[in-house]
């Protein structure tokens, strides 16, 4: 008679060939990985990507997901060799390749991310970062350009390392500004600068990224995953996971809304949270001097009510 317990064996880790993933409560790092192309993309790169968000979206175990390149670079933009092979034996190819239009190289969240509430907003290539109702920060840890710049943005925060660029180059490349970034840019630097940015295609550096608030911060002192990492243990310690995938919602559809309808929606969410468990333990944790122990995001696990 055997005397083994029916634990289930734990999950098997993924096997992806363009990236890594890795979790260590309470992170999950997804990093890009194709350092001797400083991690230029490729297709993909979209499912392995996408397929690793809904691993940390369905994980209790992760409160924030880090977005990261290997070695000295982020992501160089589209694998640009590839796209010239393409482009010379057939240009429509080489367009469906890059994502351009609408077809199969142009992803977009689908049923693959079950958690995206509006695919007519946030269901592209990259903008369906925007519903995953876990905080994504993108860990700039050297250069990033073209398309690599609207995955960046599309991420809810951006902690760069010193050796940092940011460049949009579709002006030298006789495109347009793609995947969502003529609304995301002029949203975080203002229109003036944000067109001064696609008409010039200069390179940005982190300071001066900095200044624009295109980034919450350079990393000066240590490396930028790490401080990454600390900043998701330190809302994992301290806040509700809950609402942070509400104020998230609430942040990125507002930006839709008129200012009434942003208070009406507001107010009904927070009538809807003193109802809530973690309101409860909010403000005993308070009252007790102790650490709050909010429920984790995730399978079987709490979820936050839509905004």
């Amino acid at each position: 008679m055997s005397d083994t317990t029916d634990t289930p064996a734990p999950a098997e880790a993924p096997t992806y060939s363009s990236i890594l993933y890795e979790v260590d409560d309470p992170v999950a790092v997804i990093t890009l990985n194709r350092p001797e192309r400083l991690n230029a993309w490729i297709p993909a790169m979209d499912g392995e990507v996408r397929d690793a968000v809904a691993r940390a979206v369905a994980d209790p175990a992760v409160v924030g997901i880090i977005v990261t390149g290997a070695g000295r670079g982020f992501c160089a933009g589209a694998d640009m060799a590839a796209l010239d092979a393409a482009a010379s034996a057939d240009p429509a190819a080489a367009a469906r390749g890059a994502g351009a239009g609408n077809g199969s190289g142009s992803p977009t969240a689908g049923a693959d991310a079950p958690w995206v509430s509006d695919q007519g907003e946030f269901g592209g290539r990259f903008t369906y970062l925007l519903d995953v109702p876990k905080p994504v920060i993108a860990a700039v840890n050297g250069p990033v350009a073209g398309m690599a710049y609207s995955l960046a943005l599309c991420c809810d925060l951006r902690f760069a390392a010193p050796e940092a660029l940011f460049i949009t180059a579709f002006a030298q490349r006789g495109l347009i500004a793609e995947w969502g970034m003529s609304w995301l840019l002029p949203r975080l630097v203002g229109p003036a600068a944000a067109l001064d940015l696609l008409y010039s295609s200069r390179r940005v550096d982190a300071d001066e990224a900095e200044r624009l608030g295109l980034v919450s911060a350079v990393v000066r002192d240590g490396d930028v995953v790490e401080h990454c990492r600390a900043y998701v243990r330190e809302i994992a310690a301290r806040c509700s996971p809950s609402s942070l995938a509400i104020m998230k919602r609430q942040v990125n559809s507002e930006f839709q809304a008129g200012v009434g309808e942003a208070e009406r929606r507001s107010q009904r969410l927070m009538a809807e949270s003193f109802t809530r468990p973690d309101f409860r333990e909010g403000v005993r944790s308070f009252i007790e001097k102790r650490p709050p122990a909010f429920a984790r995001l995730g399978d079987g696990a709490a979820t936050p009510p839509s905004v």
